[in-house]
């Protein structure tokens, strides 16, 4: 896995809009930071006011981060701002943990200093036979203050923007509209359950948005391609909103790389015009050939890569026979049943190292369940095959365990007690007090430390049964409980200084021959992300240390998404039995079963999802022609040295 810090460059493309692609979103979003900056210090000198049409959501965060930065460590003054928000839930109140108007306060409004009368974001609590009123009144004020000169946009996964659902028209205004069941369920873990997210919000138009001077949306990770792709290279359509942008005359998306996979100039980029040929990018012309067409690798002919653009190869290898062989025995070699290495052998091209024949593995997971379901045959496995196998929870993943869980066990605790003729007072007490919490918690309320604590318990024993089940050594399950995460809330602190010492104690106490981490960007509400940039900044300060250098790091994909094919390094099959067994380890976690906490738009179950990704990672590996298997788990190597 190759990470690129440096900004790519727009090139010959089928794209209607500009765009401009980032290493990451931190990155897109200083670029953005310093061109809002730049406008506001230009106003300033002219003694004009700044107009800005803002956005909420997980997306513009760093971005107002950055405006924060600006403002305090570069002196950059928004008192010549006037702000205008996109949109807000209704009907909610402005205090809300939820609320639009509450996220903007706590991420921008209170730490800079824009008078507070220049700031306007809907009112969710406007009786509804005033809204047609108000929302006439809301675009009537951006006029008043001369129209928006840069608006935020971020971008939802059916093409909204603002709440302008699919079918919004291009000359639509300020409204009360209803919310596309997929938005709700994309913003469900804002929420305790699916039926508290709202089924109304008052969203800023389209027609609204085009007038601004100038339009930049945001893009991050990968579950955002598809819709980036077919916003900026399909037709200009109602049913994809963002899409309307092209007919915007000073429109830019700034994305991340993950969020430009899908654009034909990555995804099949000899279709723009030269392409430099590297092994990674040749290795998906072959497969995503082999796949458009249905045909195993050792089946395509020249015919075939000259009638998809790729006459290139042909030229490069004389023949598709040459090709296909060489692509073919590349892919076989990522197959392996010895995710550790295989002891007394000296194959060239296998993923691992036969040596040490006994690694030390360290397998950190992010929450307590993700062990078992992102890569539970291959901690089989490598236990079975007698590795000295450490599993680093990382969170407490309290936040993810309903509160009839927590009643449910304070029962179990008082009952047991009961049994023994143990003095059970306080235990008793302790179920009278979270009994009369919940009865009276409002929505999203902040949990006692108490009841944090038995969430924290109850998911902790269910990783320490994972455990036993798998046969690890008592002892190295290691729960870290990073700070970052213990807010309480779905909204977590950035990694900090004590997140990646932690991590870097562990590192140096377990010495790993092998490290096995979360690669899954896409994680809906960003765990997983500041999991992995944890043990990125910590495998920083290690690198140099004598056992790192003989250290391999290997990614996993969570519950959510799996490697693309091309990408795989390292593909572990397993048996039917093997499936089955890795279900009962996920079972374990019986506070995640029935119910998904944060499911995202995937109802389904954790261990369902997983077995359809194995599944189809298996079936893609039958397709191209090689050995048929009933699942497999796909790792990606990190290379940090």
């Amino acid at each position: 896995m190759t990470i690129n810090h440096q900004e790519i460059e727009l090139i010959d493309s089928f794209e209607q809009i500009a765009v401009e692609i980032h290493s990451s979103a931190k990155e897109g979003s200083k670029a953005i930071a310093q061109e809002i900056a730049a406008l506001i210090r230009e106003r300033q000198a002219a003694n004009q006011k700044c107009v800005l049409g803002l956005a909420t959501g997980s997306t513009p965060k760093y971005l107002y981060a950055e405006l924060v930065r600006l403002h305090k460590e570069e002196g950059l003054s928004f008192k010549n701002v006037i702000s205008f928000n996109l949109d807000e839930y209704y009907p909610i109140e402005p205090d809300a943990l939820q609320s639009y108007n509450r996220f903007m306060k706590e991420h921008l409004f209170n730490h800079v200093d824009i008078p507070e009368g220049n700031c306007h974001v809907p009112d969710g609590t406007i009786p509804k036979e005033q809204i047609k009123k108000y929302c006439e009144e809301y675009d009537r004020a951006i006029e008043a203050a001369g129209g928006i000169d840069i608006q935020i946009l971020g971008i939802g996964n059916n093409g909204h923007i603002g709440f302008n659902e699919p079918g919004s028209n291009i000359n639509s205004h300020t409204r009360l509209i209803t919310l596309d069941n997929s938005t709700r369920l994309a913003n469900a873990y804002e929420f305790p359950n699916m039926s508290q997210v709202p089924r109304l919000a008052i969203t800023m138009g389209i027609g609204s948005i085009m007038k601004a001077k100038r339009v930049l949306l945001m893009a991050w990770g990968s579950h955002k391609a598809k819709i980036v792709c077919r916003s900026v290279e399909g037709h200009s359509t109602d049913q994809v909103p963002a899409s309307l942008l092209q007919q915007h005359p000073n429109c830019k998306f700034i994305i991340d790389e993950q969020a430009a996979a899908e654009l034909t100039r990555f995804k099949e980029p000899w279709l723009t015009g030269d392409c430099e040929w590297t092994p990674g990018l040749i290795r998906k012309a072959v497969t995503g050939l082999a796949l458009k067409l249905n045909k195993p690798i050792l089946m395509l002919t020249d015919k075939d890569y000259n009638e998809n653009g790729l006459n290139d190869l042909i030229v490069q290898y004389g023949s598709a026979y040459e090709l296909n062989i060489k692509e073919f025995n590349a892919i076989r070699d990522t197959i392996t049943g010895w995710p550790g290495g295989k002891p007394g052998t000296q194959l060239p091209n296998h993923p691992e190292r036969s040596e040490p024949a006994k690694k030390r593995a360290l397998i950190f997971s992010p929450h307590p369940d993700d062990d078992i379901i992102s890569m539970g045959g291959t901690f089989i496995r490598l236990h079975e095959q007698g590795h000295d196998v450490h599993v680093a929870y990382q969170t407490s993943g309290n936040i993810a365990v309903t509160d009839e869980f927590v009643l449910r066990f304070v029962d179990f605790a008082v009952g047991f007690e009961h049994m023994f003729d143990i003095d059970g007072s306080k235990s008793t007490q302790i179920l009278a007090d979270a009994k009369a919490f919940i009865n009276s918690k409002k929505p999203s309320q902040k949990d006692t430390q108490e009841i944090r604590s038995i969430k924290g318990l109850i998911r902790r024993c269910e990783a320490k049964a994972t455990c036993r089940y798998v046969g690890i050594a008592e002892g190295n399950e290691h729960f870290m409980n990073l700070p970052f995460y213990e807010t309480g809330l779905v909204e977590k602190k950035p990694m900090g200084p004590e997140d990646v010492k932690l991590t870097v104690d562990l590192l140096r106490e377990i010495k790993p021959h092998q490290i096995y981490c979360a690669g899954d960007l896409a994680d809906p509400h960003g765990t997983h992300k500041v999991c992995l940039d944890i043990i990125f900044a910590a495998l920083e300060i290690v690198k140099n240390d004598d056992w790192a250098k003989d250290c391999w790091v290997w990614l996993y994909k969570g519950a959510w998404q799996e490697w693309e094919i091309h990408e795989i390094e390292m593909a572990v099959p397993m048996s039917p039995d093997q499936v089955y067994q890795k279900r009962l380890g996920i079972f374990i976690h019986q506070s995640q079963k029935d119910v998904v906490p944060f499911q995202g738009t995937d109802s389904r179950e954790f261990w369902e999802r997983a077995e359809d990704r194995n599944a189809n990672t298996a079936s893609l590996y039958d397709k191209l022609g090689l050995q048929q298997y009933a699942a497999m788990e796909a790792f990606v190597r990190y290379h940090f040295m």
